[in-house]
Order: structure tokens, then sequence, then C-alpha cells
């Protein structure tokens, strides 16, 4: 068993990809028209034919309240895995990603927590040692 897609709930789906590509380094796997949304993946450029990133729109009447509550707790709505997080959260600073965790140690990983303005956290981590095992 493989994970094949997840999502994430977004407010602007245009918007949402031009930040999740343009500025985060995905890229886009499917833009298929689906009435007023459209069904929106995107893929690792270092995996692309890895798990697809669904930006759902966020219309479901239990969404708005759902983001808003995770928002407000600090609870990030994704976990991306990255190879030096310093590095990443210097380049993602001056592209104006708003960062609303910088980059701290936490056991055996290295995290941040940035807003990805379409309503959702987002948290980067790295794992200490680099090899992306995670500590048993």
């Amino acid at each position: 068993m493989r994970i094949y897609i997840t999502n994430v709930f977004v407010d602007d789906q245009s918007k949402a990809l031009d930040v999740y590509t343009g500025k985060l380094g995905f890229e886009l796997k499917n833009d298929i028209p689906m009435g007023q949304h459209r069904w929106l993946t995107v893929v690792s450029k270092e995996q692309p034919d890895g798990a697809e990133l669904l930006l759902e729109p966020s219309e479901h009447p239990a969404v708005p309240p759902y983001k808003q509550a995770l928002v407000k707790d600090g609870i990030p709505a994704a976990s991306f895995q990255v190879d030096d997080l310093d590095s990443e959260y210097e380049r993602l600073t001056r592209l104006g990603v708003e960062f609303i965790s910088e980059p701290t140690d936490a056991g055996p990983v290295r995290m941040a927590i940035l807003d990805d303005t379409c309503g959702n956290l987002v948290q980067l981590i790295q794992y200490h040692g680099g090899d992306g095992a995670q500590a048993n």
C-alpha cells in the first residue's frame, strides 16, 4: 500500500497554485476543470511520480471552522520534509513567505511553520543527520 494523494484545503485554488509552485517549489501534476473548481494537484520536483498534494477548495461547510481552529491553535495542515531547513527558511523568506515559527530544534528534527496565505499553516521538517530517516 502506498500514499497516492493527500489534500490541503485552500481558500483560492489559483493563489494556492502560485504559492505551492512559485514559492514552495512543487510542480504542477494535474489541472483538470471540474465545474467552478479544478482537480489541481502538485508533486515534489524530487519525486514527480510520488504522492500528489490536492489543492482542494474549502467549500464544504465543515472546512472553514476546521481550518480556523487549526490556525488558531498553531497546528499545521501539512508537513513537508526538506534537506536543509535553514537554507529553505532563508530562500522562502526572501520570496516573502511569512513564518510564524522560525527554525527550531525539537528532538530528532529541526522545524519551522509558515503561513501558506491560503488559510493554512505548513510545517517544514529536517531530520537531524540529513538522511531523512526517522529516529527509532
